[in-house]
């Protein structure tokens, strides 16, 4: 377990850690003086130390992150895979390059909420004037009815931090109750099965270009996947394969998605004996798949507020007291 979640980094912190590890390691530059040059959040800095400490002790990266609170479980089990098969700077480097599309993708959402964030704002501002002008209401209830929509918005907005907060610190091995949730979700329950699948060849490409044998990698590659169901689908890969099957015959008794174009490849890698390249190959167009697709939720998200919001705005003040005068109720 992490020492501290609050330690956790942003997306942007994660993805230049890792891109300077990554340097670093390339560099042939000791993991422990790596750690001296890196520039944290002052939030994390305590969790920097206690990782430095841990790996001036002796520690490996991939336990010393995880116990600091620094780096996420699936942050460590990568690193733990890429460890044993001695691809340390390629993982770094893929890590770097996948936080730093997050955190691009992230701020793009950001800022393209502020639009519909600002009508919401008008909405709850203008929608209770014509009863506050019309003595209907006080200037009492005129606050509660601006502030409290807006304190409900911002504690669902933290209670969905937290929780994705606690899901993205919970042990890869752990069952996460809210997994069973989103796989049924449309859109965000087949981008997460696609990219634990991604993840799995990813890391199974890795261990196998750094030379590590099939039967070492699959049990590492498939502790990457978190969504437990799925992750038990794919230990019996290893069974397959130990029985003298090939990957692409093992995997080809799996349901998951894209299974087609993997199947493909795989059987291409093991005919010319260009494996761990086609494995790298699937796992690069799985993540452009996954990026498109969260590009466009950022991109539709927002104008699916913004409408909702406008016509809120637009039916409170057709069925409410309206701007026009209104008779008195003896005289209607």
């Amino acid at each position: 377990m992490p020492a501290s979640r609050s330690a956790a980094l942003d997306l942007a912190a994660r993805a230049q850690l890792f891109a300077h590890l990554a340097a670093m390691e390339k560099a042939g530059v000791p993991v422990e003086r790596a750690l001296q040059s890196v520039h944290v959040p002052a939030a994390a800095k305590p969790a920097l130390a206690r990782l430095q400490r841990q790996i001036a002790g002796g520690s490996d990266i991939a336990s010393a992150g995880l116990a600091s609170g620094l780096l996420t479980p699936l942050d460590s089990t990568l690193l733990r895979a890429a460890q044993a098969g001695g691809c340390l700077a390629a993982i770094y480097q893929r890590l770097a390059e996948r936080y730093q599309h997050q955190a691009q993708q992230a701020a793009a959402l950001k800022s393209r909420l502020v639009m519909p964030g600002a009508v919401l704002v008008l909405a709850l501002l203008i929608q209770p004037l014509p009863a506050l002008v019309g003595g209907q209401l006080s200037i009492g209830g005129y606050l509660w009815g601006v502030l409290w929509p807006l304190l409900s918005l911002a504690a669902l907005y933290g209670i969905g931090r937290r929780l994705v907060a606690r899901r993205e610190h919970a042990s890869s091995l752990a069952a996460a109750p809210l997994d069973g949730l989103l796989v049924r979700l449309p859109l965000l329950g087949p981008a997460m099965l696609r990219r634990n699948v991604r993840d799995f060849f990813d890391s199974l490409g890795l261990l196998l270009e750094a030379g590590m044998p099939m039967l070492d990698a699959l049990p590492r590659a498939c502790a990457v996947i978190r969504y437990t169901p799925l992750r038990k689908r794919f230990s019996t890969v290893q069974l397959a394969v130990q029985r003298g099957q090939a990957l692409a015959q093992a995997l080809s008794t799996l349901d998951f998605p894209g299974q087609g174009l993997a199947l493909g490849l795989i059987r291409t890698g093991e005919a010319s004996g260009t494996l761990p390249a086609s494995l790298l190959n699937y796992a690069g167009v799985e993540t452009q798949k996954l990026e498109n697709l969260t590009a466009q939720l950022a991109t539709w998200v927002p104008r699916l507020l913004y409408v909702g919001v406008m016509l809120w705005m637009a039916y409170g003040l057709l069925t409410g007291a309206g701007f026009g005068p209104r008779l008195p109720a003896e005289l209607g």
